[in-house]
Formats: C-alpha cells, sequence, structure tokens
C-alpha cells in the first residue's frame, strides 16, 4: 500500500495550487505565464507517470497499473495540446486570464484520478474534480452569452448525472457490501448474491457514464455545449474527459461487473446503436461546424461502445485503440476551426471554408486529412480504430453491431466528404487571418500521426494490449 505510487497526482495538484498562487498575486496580465507554467507541470506529471511503478495505494482505492498509465498518457497529451490551443485565443477573446489553464489543470488531475479509481468513492471524487473545472471553463467567456448558456446547460444536466451515478453507486454498495472494485468482482462472482436491487444500480451507474462520454440517449447537452464554449475548451471536452469517462467505463463494466456481463452487454449495445446512428444522421444537416464535431463525437464514441459491449480482451484493446485516434483527429480538427478568422473574428459555419484549399492548402491539407480519417478511409489512423472494434465485434459474435458500425461510417462519410468537397471546389470567400504558429504546429504534430499511424502502429497497439490484458488476468 505505497502512496507514492500517487506522486504524478500530488505534484500536480501542488503545481496546481502554486500557479493559482502565482496568479492571483501577480500585477497585471499572468495569463500567458501561468498557461506556459501548467504545460510545465503536465509535462513533468507526464515524466512521473512514466517513470512510476505499478501498484495499489491508499487501502486498495487508487491503483496503477498498465491500464491507468496507458489512459493517463493520453489524458496528459490532450490537455497538453488544448492549453496551446488556448494561447492565441485567449488572448483574441480578451479571455486570457490566469484561471483558465489552471482550471484544466485541476480538471487533468480529477481525470487522472479517475482512471486509477480502484474504489467507488475515488471514482466519484475524480470525476466531480474534472466536471467542476469544467462547469466553469464552459462558461469561461463570460459576456458571451452562448458561453454562459453552455456552461449552465452543462452544469444542470451534468448535475442530475452526476444524482444518477451516486444512486447507483449506493445501491451496488448496498446489495454487494463493498466500493473497493476487487471486493465487488469477488461478490459477484457467486450468482446467488446477484440480485435485481443490484441490477438496478448497474443501470443507474451505466447512466452516469453514458453522460460522461455524450452517448445516446444522454447526448442532449452536447451540441449546445460544444457550441457555446469556447473553442479551446470544446477542443478539451471533447477528448480528455472523454478518454477519462470510456477508460473508467470499460474498467468498472469489466472488472466489478465482469461477472454479470450478460445483464449489461445488451444494454451497452442498444446505446452503441443508438449513438453510432444518432451521430451519423443527425450531423448530416449541421451548417456549423462545432455543432457537427458534436453529433461526430457522439457516433465515435458509439463505436467505442462497441469494444465494451464485446466484453473481452479483443475488444477492450480495440476501444483503447479508437480512443488515441479519436483524440488526435478531433484536436488536429479544432486546430483548423480555431484558425477560422477572417479580420480578427471567429467564424464556424461550414460555408466558411469555401476556397480554403486555394487560400491555405497546407491548413485545407490537414482538414482533408482528419475528415479522411473520421469517415474511416484508409491507410489513414481513423481506419485501423474502426478496423479493430469491428473485428472484435465479429470475433465476439455481434454481428448487427459490426454490420451497423460499417453502415453508420458510410453514412459519415458524407458530412465529412461534404467538409473536403467545399474546400477545393467551392467559390473562394475571403482568406482567413495569418493563423499563429501554435495552431500551425497542433494541426501538423496531429495530422502527421494521422497520416502515418499506419507506419508504426505497434507501440499503440502493445500499450492498448498490456492495459487491456489487466482486465481479464
Amino acid at each position: 500500500m505505497n502512496g507514492s505510487l500517487a506522486t504524478p497526482e500530488i505534484v500536480l495538484a501542488l503545481c496546481g495550487m502554486g500557479i493559482l498562487l502565482f496568479g492571483v498575486l501577480r500585477r497585471g496580465d499572468g495569463g500567458l505565464i501561468c498557461s506556459m507554467l501548467t504545460i510545465g507541470a503536465l509535462l513533468l506529471a507526464a515524466v512521473l507517470v512514466a517513470g512510476g511503478a505499478f501498484g495499489l495505494a491508499f487501502e486498495g482505492q487508487f491503483l496503477v497499473d498498465p491500464m491507468s498509465v496507458f489512459s493517463k498518457f493520453l489524458i496528459l497529451a490532450a490537455a497538453i495540446l488544448g492549453v496551446v490551443l488556448s494561447l492565441d485565443y485567449n488572448a483574441r477573446e480578451g479571455i486570457g486570464r490566469f484561471e483558465f489553464p489552471v482550471l484544466m489543470l485541476f480538471a487533468t488531475l480529477g481525470m487522472m484520478v479517475m482512471v486509477s479509481a480502484g474504489n467507488m468513492m475515488s471514482l466519484y471524487l475524480g470525476i466531480e474534480l474534472q466536471s467542476l473545472s469544467i462547469y466553469v471553463l464552459a462558461a469561461f467567456a463570460r459576456d458571451d452569452v452562448r458561453s454562459a448558456e453552455a456552461g449552465l446547460k452543462y452544469f444542470v444536466l451534468g448535475a442530475l448525472a452526476s444524482g444518477l451515478l451516486l444512486y447507483g453507486i449506493t445501491l451496488v454498495y448496498g446489495f454487494s457490501g463493498s466500493m473497493d472494485f476487487a471486493a465487488i468482482r469477488q461478490a459477484l462472482s457467486d450468482p446467488t448474491r446477484v440480485s435485481e436491487g443490484l441490477i438496478v444500480g448497474v443501470v443507474f451507474v451505466i447512466a452516469g457514464f453514458a453522460f460522461k462520454v455524450a452517448a445516446v440517449p444522454f447526448h442532449m447537452w452536447t451540441p449546445d455545449v460544444y457550441e457555446g464554449a469556447p473553442s479551446p475548451v470544446t477542443a478539451f471536452l471533447g477528448t480528455a474527459p472523454k478518454v477519462a469517462a470510456m477508460v473508467l467505463f470499460l474498467r468498472v463494466m469489466v472488472g466489478p461487473f465482469g461477472h454479470v456481463l450478460m445483464q449489461w452487454q445488451a444494454l451497452i449495445e442498444i446505446v452503441s446503436v443508438a449513438s453510432m446512428i444518432l451521430g451519423a444522421l443527425a450531423a448530416i444537416g449541421q451548417s456549423n461546424i462545432k455543432r457537427l464535431m458534436a453529433y461526430s463525437s457522439i457516433g465515435h464514441m458509439g463505436y467505442v461502445l462497441i469494444g465494451l459491449a464485446c466484453g473481452n480482451a479483443a475488444g477492450l484493446r480495440g476501444a483503447l485503440v479508437y480512443l488515441v485516434v479519436y483524440v488526435f483527429m478531433f484536436l488536429g480538427t479544432f486546430a483548423v476551426i480555431l484558425a477560422m478568422r477572417r479580420r480578427g473574428q471567429a467564424v464556424e459555419t461550414i460555408a466558411d471554408l469555401a476556397g480554403l484549399g486555394r487560400n491555405d492548402p497546407a491548413l485545407a491539407m490537414a482538414m482533408a486529412v482528419f475528415m479522411f480519417s473520421m469517415a474511416g478511409i484508409p491507410p489513414l489512423s481513423g481506419f485501423f480504430g474502426k478496423l479493430y472494434v469491428f473485428l472484435a465485434a465479429v470475433q465476439s459474435g455481434l454481428w448487427t453491431l459490426a454490420i451497423i458500425g460499417v453502415l453508420t461510417s458510410v453514412v459519415g462519410a458524407f458530412y465529412y466528404l461534404r467538409i473536403v468537397k467545399v474546400m477545393y471546389f467551392d467559390a473562394a470567400r475571403e482568406a482567413f487571418d495569418r493563423r499563429p504558429a501554435s495552431l500551425s504546429v497542433v494541426a501538423a504534430a496531429t495530422g502527421l500521426f494521422t497520416t502515418f499511424f499506419f507506419i508504426a502502429p505497434a507501440p499503440v497497439l502493445d500499450a492498448a494490449q498490456a492495459a487491456a490484458r489487466v482486465l481479464f488476468g
């Protein structure tokens, strides 16, 4: 029971409090300095995660294993790129205050606690720490009505989802007699202890997690929050919290509730199918690119849930690989969206991309790569993400999920390819303003990963395989 296993989280918390004090005591605008310090703190946390050991801490409430390490690296990468994306935007929009990167840091800390949770209480504390920070971030542009509305909607619906999750946890505790994941799994290995009340608790836990990953039917907040929140917040919200919540979803359902797979598998299949269908169809009529990406993210979470529905190591490996490629595609797309400015004003409609292929060939090429990848066109990384989850579904006999996944991918390709058509074939509009170097760096880095993933996928596949193997011995 070694408390030093939580060193990355402890150091990150201390750095966050230190940056907060620096921002409060510094005279003048310390937003940029605090952002740089936050990036440094996140990099330090990544180094500590890499150098840490595996094991249990705090009486089993905190665990470090290949799955938590895998997800922490992905969360920290998304957080660092999210902070980089915010540097120019916040300054231009007049929201470059020091609280912004500090809130992102504490949200990241909550996510790291989530993926290392070994107990229902540490799970809930991690969720609330990241949620409270993101509620504020969504409403950070306080002079913008859309941002205030986004923050309020996310807070109200998020509080409801947290209540559902907490109620589910109390039922699970009441009928299993423990909050520790290992003890719950041991208790449920005895079929006589699997009561109707416990199954109801599992359903409420699934509902809470489905909200956090924006899966149907708990997706209603997603389009409005994605559109109204400041774009760097949307980029962050659509990646790191999704990874943390989905990894926690995988760990809880396969770990503590693994012995009652037959009771929850059909429910996950329904949620997955509904998410894929809604994500594919609802995005077709969108004209605002941030709303389109909101529905796109719902669809992508449906694909990830195919891996969970499989209930085996191959399914979890596919889900984790999909999360990796999704994070880089999504952040790269938002680097392009943040570059959409004319005469100092941000523009967000798909029609505003008209003629980008002639006005800014490099940016158009990056956007085309992300759109083709999200459509699942080989040899880009998005193709491999879908390939592994579909293969796992076929091997598990879940042919319906695989077929619906392929069909919705074809439907989704319509609106992804429409964006490419607008960029290259529509009459050119006024060129965008000169883009800052920070956006170019993020677009280039994520674009290269997305394009050349097929050359050396082994490190990601091996890490995902090791992470999935943890839950299946």
